[in-house]
C-alpha cells in the first residue's frame, strides 16, 4: 500500500517545554505520553495509546471504566471534565485520599 505512512500509536512531536520521560503532553487536542525526556524545542516521541500510572487529582476517588481528562493546567489527570480534555479510562480503582495522587490509565489514542 502506498500511502501507508505508520502504525499511529506513535508520534514526533517538538517539545515547546522541557518535557520528562513519561510525562503526559498535550498538544492542541492530541495527548500522548514521553517515551524520554524531550528538551525545549527538540523532536521526540510519545506514545498515544496504552496503558500508563499517571499523576493525578488528590483527594478524587476513580472507579474502573471512568473517563479520564487531563487537566493541563495542573498536568494531572482528573476525572473532572470542566475544559479538560478527555484521554482515556480508568483501569484500576482507586481512592480518594490526599496521598493517592496516582491512577492508572488506558490512553484513548485519540484527538478530542
Amino acid at each position: 500500500m502506498k500511502n501507508f505512512i505508520a502504525t499511529g500509536n506513535t508520534l514526533t512531536i517538538t517539545a515547546e517545554a522541557d518535557i520528562a520521560s513519561g510525562a503526559g503532553v498535550l498538544i492542541g487536542s492530541i495527548f500522548g505520553v514521553a517515551t524520554g525526556p524531550i528538551a525545549n524545542g527538540a523532536q521526540g516521541v510519545i506514545n498515544l495509546t496504552g496503558v500508563y500510572d499517571l499523576p493525578k487529582t488528590a483527594s478524587q476517588a476513580w472507579t474502573v471504566g471512568a473517563k479520564v481528562y487531563w487537566d493541563n493546567t495542573a498536568k494531572a489527570c482528573t476525572t473532572t471534565v470542566g475544559s479538560n480534555t478527555l484521554i482515556g479510562i480508568a483501569v484500576l480503582a482507586v481512592g480518594g485520599g490526599a496521598g493517592e495522587t496516582t491512577g492508572r490509565v488506558r490512553l484513548n489514542g485519540a484527538a478530542v
